[in-house]
């Protein structure tokens, strides 16, 4: 049976970018026969029949027979050979195959679990990462993304694709997922889990015809990765909330003991969280709709050395303190309203005279300068400055050292304005939205090194973070990617909104610092938020910094 015209573009032409030459021509030997083929690279064939699974030479010969009555096939290359996959029809399982070429021999690899329903269609896709993925989909759209590396079988995320999937392959270059749809076409779905969920309509129509051969080519070579990918090193326990939650992170050093650190985090349907560096929860303090949050120890308030966290307050449009003592234990201090009409993201200052200001902003794009004080009994917020940018902004932070503010206007790119409240607010960009910065700008934080300091930004719209010199010019020095830990079963970040990076000992693996990074979608599997952390030195490694 010979592919037909359109099976071929839908296989070869969006899935690999090879050609199918040999498949316009007769097919050898018990290739003739097979049910579905893919191409070898020594000019032989991986077929399946009613039989099994078979490896054939050039002229259709077989060399070697994995009896097991086999559909959905897919492969991979690998080492000498490929990894491929098919679907066991009477354990409805998929089961991955070790093809070496070399020594002429099949392997039936562990299978993956079950999944609770039917498969319909079965694929593999390849990460930038090089971690092996699989896509099962059921009759009425049930799906799930699974991850293959060694002996794992992890679930990654559950999805829903249009029902009636009886075919469907992976674009490793581009990152999509194609499924055809009976009666309706071929989509495109983001095959990264950590991507933003969208899909688009390649082609109306039937692609695949009932009874038609369907014959794969030899996978094309993965293109390139062109951004580092490091490792998360751990992660906080998921927030207690669903959906768009968890928001900022801020990072409190114990002076007394590195692994003593605490991280705190924003669930922005909730409260603030308090973690340790483990990722345990330890305190859940539900205040209402924090946004963003701040932390700076050992300043002057009110004559009190105090530790103090400040965050952003959306039910009331409010700037909400806390106290941090010595152990790390975060209680409520007070707050202060601000006149704003729909309050976003801050950033604290230490001034060179040791006290506390605060920079809030408001969608509009408005900021606010206040000096914290207090009487002795209450916090409160002493307007210092406003200034304005041209549309929404949200992260920000300061450069304590050089009394610099950072700021990101989210769809514009990231500016810089000196943070005395008594200087004019005269605006200048650092780096604009564009190839390196893609909206959204987000979260923020500044790395001081004992060479050169750093700026580390959320490129929210390719899921990236750009570190730059935060000294003018402002050169950049790479960006870089968050991806999968499967010894830790930690997955990657995502769409991420806030972020904070510091310099301090905080032993082990942070003892050159740490980067902490919301994480918009928790997979590995499917759950709410949470946060991330990275040890700095990885980053520094990755993009060969001072």
């Amino acid at each position: 049976m010979k592919p037909s015209l359109i099976t071929r573009i839908l296989l070869s032409a969006l899935l690999s970018g090879g050609a199918l030459a040999n498949a316009a021509a007769p097919l050898p030997g018990l290739a003739a026969k097979a049910s579905e083929l893919a191409m070898l690279p020594d000019g032989g064939w991986l077929s399946l029949d009613k039989q099994g699974v078979h490896l054939l030479d050039a002229s259709g010969k077989e060399r070697a027979r994995l009896k097991v009555r086999a559909k959905h096939l897919d492969l991979r290359p690998q080492g000498n050979g490929a990894i491929a996959v098919v679907m066991d029809a009477n354990a409805e399982q998929v089961l991955p195959v070790r093809v070496d070429l070399q020594a002429g021999a099949l392997t039936a690899l562990a299978p993956f679990p079950a999944p609770p329903f039917g498969i319909e269609a079965a694929c593999l896709y390849r990460d930038a990462q090089q971690i092996d993925h699989l896509f099962v989909v059921a009759k009425d759209g049930q799906a799930e993304q699974w991850l293959m590396h060694g002996e794992q079988r992890q679930l990654v995320r559950k999805l829903a694709l249009p029902p009636h999937t009886k075919h469907c392959r992976a674009d490793d270059a581009a990152q999509q997922l194609l499924v055809n749809e009976d009666k309706v076409g071929l989509w495109a779905y983001n095959a990264e889990a950590e991507g933003v969920p969208e899909r688009k309509l390649l082609k109306r129509g039937d692609t695949i015809k009932k009874g038609e051969a369907i014959v794969l080519p030899w996978p094309a070579a993965a293109t390139p990765v062109t951004k580092a990918i490091v490792q998360p090193r751990a992660q906080t326990e998921p927030v207690a909330r669903t959906g768009d939650a968890a928001d900022d992170p801020a990072i409190w050093r114990n002076p007394a003991d590195p692994t003593g650190a605490r991280i705190l985090g924003t669930n922005k349907k909730q409260g603030l969280l308090v973690y340790n560096l483990a990722g345990k929860e330890l305190q859940l303090l539900e205040v209402g709709r924090l946004n963003n949050v701040d932390v700076r120890q050992n300043v002057t308030i009110g004559g009190r050395k105090l530790d103090v966290a400040v965050a952003t307050q959306r039910d009331d449009n409010s700037v909400m303190l806390f106290a941090i003592d010595s152990q790390g234990v975060v209680t409520p201090a007070g707050a202060f309203p601000t006149g704003l009409d729909n309050i976003y993201g801050m950033c604290l200052y230490r001034p060179a005279d040791g006290g506390l200001e605060a920079f809030i902003n408001d969608k509009d794009g408005s900021f606010l300068q206040y000096r914290i004080e207090s009487d002795g009994k209450a916090m409160s917020g002493k307007l210092l400055r406003r200034f304005k940018v041209g549309s929404q902004p949200e992260g920000c932070v300061v450069d304590d050292r050089n009394h610099r503010l950072f700021l990101g206007e989210e769809k514009r790119g990231v500016w810089t304005v000196s943070a005395r409240g008594d200087a004019p607010a005269k605006l200048s960009m650092v780096v604009p939205v564009g190839p390196q910065l893609v909206a959204d700008v987000e979260g923020m934080g500044l790395y001081h090194g004992d060479k050169a300091d750093y700026l580390v930004v959320s490129s929210q719209g390719d899921n990236s973070y750009l570190v730059l010199d935060a000294q003018a010019p402002y050169r950049v020095r790479g960006s870089f990617r968050v991806g999968y830990n499967l010894a830790a079963g930690i997955d990657g970040t995502s769409e991420t909104d806030g972020l904070e990076v510091s310099s301090a000992n905080f032993g082990g693996p942070y003892a050159k610092g740490m980067l902490v990074i919301q994480d918009g979608y928790k997979r590995l599997p499917d759950g709410p938020q949470n946060f991330k952390y990275v040890a700095w030195e990885d980053v520094a490694k990755a993009l060969k910094l001072d």
